[in-house]
């Protein structure tokens, strides 16, 4: 099968959604499939053109990290996407800025067109009036639609009545997130780890907030792994709360970094003001780290109190309650060897190939002239 998938990002960008199509697509060619990326060239120097084990990534013009960005990206895409559409057996359009290049592509090949929503930037833009039809829009196009979880699920088939939307967890590749030996030198306190990029979205302002109210109960180290604008402001906000000793910035990672870095934890925080189904968490929990996350979006379908707690989002109190909690009474190496033992049975990447192959097979075997 020779499949064609637009993302707007893709590796070596960093992200859930750049993880999980990543892990898709080389799953994908794994099973003697051919697999085929159309997506932007967002950071500098980066080859238009390169084959990645076995993906052949192709990337164009690239103006601006921001919805209208994101436009004009996917309409200058359209002559490599159409190209590439003439050769491929299926497309996926990955996020709602690659579905108006799936239907282009459609329209001239004839391939069957499947979309997926992602992200919490989706759920944004479903909220307001003038986005609403333009989202329905983009939801009804395919012939089939999945959802990184069941919030955007709902919200999609809200968006697009009588359109059925599948809700289906990002995976995680866990021969590659699993145990290994730590890359942080060991630690004499609980070490948190927190893998987020530092937006406003992804709450870490509030992890920062609670370590006054954690230390006070336990000693603990935060090791912040990501990078973003709010960088500068929580590095001032943890000087400020006297807790800067006990929080680590280390920055961007590469992606291949993350399992040593993760083993290097006794548990995650994922403090989240908005979520899908977190990537992060996924991987935390492949390397045996129990979660602590925050009561939104996706995370309560993956977390509860056998391998780690939920809070309010935005409440630091309540953030440092779950984690003192955890670190008190919970036994964290097994409830970490619980969370693998359930990633590996219900979000694994195998599982996410296996489904994703299901559909598209059921869709060559019914055409794709359109839904």
């Amino acid at each position: 099968m020779k499949i064609l998938f637009h993302c707007v990002y893709f590796p070596p960008e960093v992200g859930g959604l750049e993880s999980h199509v990543y892990y898709l697509a080389r799953a994908l060619v794994s099973r003697g499939h051919e697999v085929a990326v159309v997506t932007s060239r967002s950071l500098p120097r980066l080859p238009k053109e390169e084959d990645m084990e076995g993906i052949r990534v192709v990337r164009t013009w690239f103006p601006s990290r921001n919805p209208l960005g994101w436009t004009v990206h996917a309409l200058g895409s359209l002559p490599r996407t159409v190209a590439l559409a003439r050769w491929a057996d299926l497309i996926h359009a990955q996020a709602f800025p690659s579905v108006v290049p799936g239907v282009v592509g459609r329209r001239v090949s004839g391939a069957p067109l499947v979309a997926t929503f992602h992200t919490s930037h989706f759920l944004v833009r479903a909220r307001k009036r003038i986005w609403r039809p333009v989202l329905g829009a983009l939801v009804r196009a395919a012939d089939h639609v999945l959802a990184a979880s069941q919030e955007i699920a709902s919200v999609a088939e809200a968006l697009a009545p009588g359109t059925r939307v599948e809700a289906l967890a990002n995976g995680v590749e866990t021969s590659v997130f699993r145990r290994v030996e730590p890359s942080l030198p060991k630690s004499s306190v609980p070490r948190i780890i927190v893998p987020r990029r530092l937006f406003p979205k992804n709450g870490v302002e509030f992890l920062v907030r609670a370590m006054p109210h954690i230390l006070s109960e336990e000693p603990v180290q935060a090791v912040l792994i990501g990078d973003g604008p709010e960088r500068r402001r929580l590095e001032t906000l943890a000087a400020e709360l006297g807790v800067e000793a006990h929080v680590s910035f280390l920055g961007k990672r590469p992606h291949a970094d993350m399992p040593g870095l993760l083993s290097s934890g006794d548990l995650a925080v994922i403090p989240s003001l908005m979520e899908a189904t977190s990537v992060a968490a996924l991987e935390a929990m492949a390397c045996q780290l129990p979660v602590v996350a925050s009561r939104v979006g996706g995370l309560p379908e993956i977390v509860d109190e056998t391998v780690g707690r939920l809070f309010e989002p935005g409440d630091p109190k309540a953030l440092a309650r779950a984690v003192v909690l955890l670190v008190r009474e919970g036994d964290l190496a097994a409830m970490g060897a619980r969370a693998r033992e359930r990633v590996v049975d219900r979000w694994s990447n195998d599982r996410l190939a296996i489904r994703h192959l299901e559909v598209y097979t059921k869709l060559l075997g019914r055409g794709g002239s359109g839904p």
